[in-house]
């Protein structure tokens, strides 16, 4: 198979520039894969969210909302200052307890060592190549706390005749040129957990041909 080129940074800064508002319209279908990735999240439980990849803050927003309780307290990092702006104008009506910044590229989480419940990334991760995915599952596994989840969702080959086509054609779009789909690709996240985690739920979710992979998972602590 071909390795195709991931966006640099910068490139993908420029481009979620750009989109700004218009990550929104991908709600068609990635709307069942997040309220899947909400319904298994035990988020009535999350007292402290941090989210990798914030975007437009519409999905914190929601969980904040509806979902997580009262006193929960959100932060969510994006590349792009415009994704960020509209974050912030979202969560405004929540007050000191949510907040959204802009991430300085690496995948260092801001956060101190067992700090938050939940580490949040949804349509994220897709656009990172492996290593740097390895970096921010370990940097997710040092900032929860004991007990706390990590929750993804990202696209991801698909299992249906449908999606199967859709998501290969993606995967080929991908390889000639990247910058068109975002950096965007489908990723099988599942298998790069390793034995440091436990899956605790796992389901591809389906949505006009598109697949997306929700994946909730503990870290394995040493005794």
């Amino acid at each position: 198979m071909k390795t195709a080129r991931m966006l640099s940074v910068e490139e993908a800064r420029t481009f979620y520039d750009r989109f700004g508002k218009k990550q929104d319209r991908q709600s068609f279908y990635e709307a069942p894969a997040l309220e899947a990735l909400a319904a298994n999240a035990d988020l009535g439980a999350a007292h402290s969210v941090f989210e990798l990849g914030c975007g437009t803050g519409r999905y914190a927003a929601e969980l904040l909302r509806d979902r997580l309780p009262p006193d929960a307290t959100y932060l969510g990092v994006d590349l792009s200052a415009t994704m960020v702006g509209l974050a912030s104008e979202r969560l405004a009506p929540f007050g000191a307890r949510a907040r959204a910044a802009t991430a300085s590229g690496d995948v260092r989480f801001p956060l101190p060592d067992a700090s938050v419940d939940r580490v949040l990334s949804t349509y994220v991760l897709d656009l990172l190549p492996e290593d740097r995915i390895r970096e921010a599952l370990s940097e997710a596994r040092r900032v929860l706390r004991p007990g706390g989840l990590a929750c993804f969702a990202g696209i991801t080959p698909g299992t249906t005749p449908a999606s199967r086509a859709l998501m290969a054609a993606w995967r080929r779009l991908f390889e000639i040129k990247p910058g068109w789909l975002g950096g965007c690709r489908p990723l099988a996240l599942a298998p790069l957990l390793g034995p440091a985690w436990r899956i605790r739920f796992h389901r591809v979710v389906v949505a006009w041909a598109v697949a997306s992979e929700v994946l909730v998972a503990a870290p394995v602590r040493a005794d």
